[in-house]
C-alpha cells in the first residue's frame, strides 16, 4: 500500500503517480466513501504536498470514475449504482472469459508457473488473513491472466472496467463466506490453465466474476442491503474548520 513515507519520497516526476495511488488505495478500501468530498486543503496538508499534484492526481481518479468533480464543490468520491455495476461486471466478465481461453492456448509453461507462484503468495495472504495484500495479488492474478492472452484492445478494455470496479470487488469479499469461496474458485480457475483446458477456464473465470459482482450489485457488499452504511471517520485527516464549507476550498 502506497505510504505517506512514499509520497514524501517520491521524485516530482513520479509524485502525481504517488500521490494517485494514495488516494486510490483509501478510495477502494472504504477509507473515502461514495459522496464524501476530499477537501484540497486538507489533503495537501496530510500529503505533504501542494495542489498542484493533488489536482492532477484527482484528474487521474476522475479519468478513473473513482472521483467526480464538481462545480462549487470540488472532489467527491463517485458513486456507482447497482445498476452500473452489474452492467460494468457483465462486460467484465465477457472480457476475462475471452481472455483466459486466449491464454489458456498461448501461455507458456513458464508462463503457468510463473502464474502458479503468484496465485500460492495470493493464497498465502487469505490463510494469514491478510486482505489487502489479498486483493492486490489477485488483481495481479486477474491482469496476468488478461496480459496473457496478447491482446491489447481486450487488455485496454479491461484495465478500463477494472480501475471503475476497483472498490466494488474489495468489498464483496468483506464476509468471510463470501472470502473463502472466491479462493475456491481460483483453485478451480488454476487447475484449469494446469490442464490447458480453454473453455472449462473461461467458464470457471466468467462464474467467479458473475457470483462477485451481481451478487453486491443486487444485495451490496453484506449481503443485505443496497442502504447507505453510516459515513466512517477517518482518524489519520487533520481537523480543519476551512473545511466544512464548500466555498472555502474552491476546485
Amino acid at each position: 500500500m502506497t505510504t505517506l513515507d512514499d509520497i514524501a519520497e517520491a521524485p516530482k516526476p513520479g509524485l502525481v503517480a504517488k500521490v494517485a495511488s494514495y488516494l486510490r488505495e483509501h478510495i477502494v478500501m472504504d477509507h473515502f466513501q461514495p459522496g464524501q468530498r476530499l477537501p484540497e486543503r486538507t489533503l495537501a496538508e496530510e500529503l505533504q504536498v501542494s495542489r498542484t499534484p493533488l489536482r492532477e492526481a484527482l484528474k487521474i481518479l476522475a479519468a478513473e470514475g473513482l472521483v467526480e468533480i464538481l462545480p462549487n464543490r470540488g472532489a467527491v468520491v463517485a458513486d456507482i449504482s447497482p445498476g452500473d455495476v452489474k452492467e460494468k461486471a457483465y462486460v467484465l466478465s465477457v472480457l476475462e472469459q475471452a481472455a483466459a481461453e486466449l491464454a489458456c492456448k498461448r501461455a507458456t509453461d513458464r508462463d503457468i508457473v510463473e502464474l502458479q507462484a503468484l496465485h500460492y503468495e495470493m493464497k498465502a495472504a487469505f490463510i494469514r488473513g491478510d486482505r489487502q495484500n489479498y486483493f492486490r495479488i489477485n488483481q495481479e492474478v486477474h491482469n496476468r491472466i488478461v496480459a496473457l492472452s496478447g491482446n491489447a484492445s481486450l487488455m485496454e478494455m479491461h484495465g478500463y472496467l477494472c480501475r471503475q470496479l476497483y472498490r466494488v470487488r474489495y468489498l464483496s469479499n468483506e464476509k468471510s463466506e463470501k472470502w473463502t469461496t472466491a479462493m475456491a474458485e481460483h483453485e478451480s480457475i488454476m487447475a484449469a490453465l494446469e490442464a490447458r483446458d480453454a473453455t472449462r477456464m473461461g467458464q470457471e473465470l466468467r462464474n467467479h466474476l458473475g457470483k462477485t459482482w451481481f451478487k453486491f450489485a443486487a444485495n451490496g457488499p453484506e449481503g443485505a442491503s443496497t442502504e447507505k452504511p453510516p459515513r466512517k471517520k477517518r482518524k489519520t485527516a487533520p481537523k480543519n474548520a476551512d473545511d466544512a464549507s464548500p466555498d472555502s476550498d474552491p476546485p
